[in-house]
This record gives C-alpha cells, sequence and structure tokens, in this order.
C-alpha cells in the first residue's frame, strides 16, 4: 500500500486547530479506498502523530502534525472484513436483494421493516414512511492522535466531516427491531451483490456491509434494498420527513 505525504490547511472546529489559526497539519498515512465507493466511510490507517510548533511568515505559530510511526489503531471489526468475504457469507445465508418498488409493496402487504441505516441527518430530511433508522457510520466523536490523523486525513479529500463505524448498531438494532423481523436494510446508494464485466463482485454499500453484521448477529429475514434510497426518492415513492409525509 502507497504511503502519501501531504499538507492541507481546511477549516476546522477543533479547539486545537482553532489556536493554530486552523492549520490542518502535515501527515504521512496509508490510504485504504473503501469499496463501497462513499468516501465519508473510507479507511484511513495512519500510523503515529508528532506535534511541532512552528512560525509563519506573519510570524504566528501553526501547529504541524508529522505522522510516521506506530499509533494504535482500533482491533478490526467484522465490519471492514474484505468484502468478498462478506458478499459470500450473504450469499450463503440467501440475503436477497429487492427493487424499491418490491420494497414498497413487501412493507405495505407483508409487515417488513425498512431499516435505514444513513446518518441520522439524511434520514430527518427524507425517508420512507414508517422506516427505522439506525446509522452505522456516524461522525467522529473522539480526539485520540489516531482521530485526530483520520480527521487530518479526511480532510485532504475535501471531507470535513468524516465517518466512523458506530459501534453502538446493532445494540441499537436489537433495542428497536425483533430478529425474526423481516427487514429491508436501506442506504443511499445500495450497492449491489449482482456480478458485472467491471464489477465481477458487485459493489459493497452501507446497507450491504449492515446486512452483513444483521445475519452474523442471528437475525435470518435480511433483505437488501438494490437501487438504494436514491432510486426510492427518484421514482416517486412515499417519503416522509420530519414535518410531512408526501404521498405517491
Amino acid at each position: 500500500m502507497a504511503s502519501l505525504t501531504t499538507s492541507v490547511n481546511p477549516h476546522s472546529t477543533c479547539s486545537l486547530h482553532r489556536n493554530f489559526h486552523s492549520r490542518i497539519p502535515a501527515f504521512n498515512y496509508n490510504y485504504c479506498p473503501n469499496s463501497a465507493n462513499e468516501p465519508s466511510s473510507c479507511c484511513l490507517t495512519p500510523k503515529a502523530i508528532i506535534q511541532n510548533s512552528s512560525r509563519t511568515n506573519s510570524g504566528s505559530t501553526a501547529a504541524r502534525f508529522t505522522v510516521r510511526s506506530a499509533a494504535t489503531k482500533p482491533a478490526k471489526s467484522p465490519a471492514e472484513e474484505d468484502w468478498s468475504i462478506k458478499r459470500k457469507y450473504l450469499l450463503e445465508k440467501k440475503v436477497r436483494s429487492v427493487e424499491v418498488n418490491e420494497a414498497l409493496r413487501l412493507q405495505k402487504e407483508n409487515n417488513f421493516v425498512i431499516l435505514d441505516v444513513r446518518p441520522e441527518a439524511e434520514f430527518k430530511e427524507a425517508h420512507p414512511p414508517g422506516a427505522i433508522n439506525v446509522q452505522i457510520y456516524r461522525l467522529i466523536k473522539e480526539w485520540t492522535p489516531w482521530d485526530i490523523a483520520r480527521r487530518a486525513a479526511f480532510a485532504f479529500f475535501g471531507i470535513f466531516q468524516g465517518t466512523e463505524e458506530n459501534p453502538d448498531f446493532m445494540q441499537s438494532v436489537e433495542s428497536k427491531i425483533d430478529k425474526k423481523a423481516k427487514i429491508i436494510v436501506a442506504c443511499s446508494s445500495g450497492g449491489t451483490m449482482k456480478p458485472s464485466q467491471s464489477l465481477p463482485e458487485g459493489q459493497q454499500s452501507r446497507s450491504l456491509i449492515a446486512a452483513y453484521l444483521l445475519v452474523l448477529n442471528g437475525y435470518s429475514n435480511v433483505y437488501h434494498l438494490e437501487g438504494g434510497l436514491n432510486t426510492w426518492f427518484k421514482e416517486g415513492l412515499p417519503a416522509a420527513s420530519e414535518d410531512s409525509v408526501v404521498q405517491k
């Protein structure tokens, strides 16, 4: 995996960065693109942080962080397994993908639950009526050296609200949805398990990662929304927001 050394200067809400005129550090890290093709949940693997002070041309002090050697990375979680492993398990467990119109019919006629795993803010803006929201990724919360380096790495790619896996995902799902429930897992893009010439193993997504975690934890009636909620809204299917419900 290639290493990349660069300097970035995004705006930051971190008090440390504000004290140094919002100068985000130079850093050396390994970048592993997430196959979900959703940059807000990409895998950034920095090593360690050394903080130095330097003088700018104007005489003010700026912070410089250099990631050089081994910071502690959290242990690999099930969600971080290779997509090929997750896909194989989903197929073994007969997790089906359903198109948006079929998903709406199943919700109305067969009491299927739509589990929306997008961030809470996106869910509040628009979602299928009756859907339950449990975000599989959340905004990075902590300020350990690891997390600061990840924020800086996200900023390099123009992402100023980087996300991390939600450690309470399964606990929240289990508190809201019975394990015998029939569930359709949905995110924005949907991803696919269907092979194609350009994507012989399909394409990972947040909803497919969530479906994998569900079946790992004993949910036996798990479906996946093909095309995602972007297609749902594009097709003009019913949508709810915090204040209203729009019927087709």
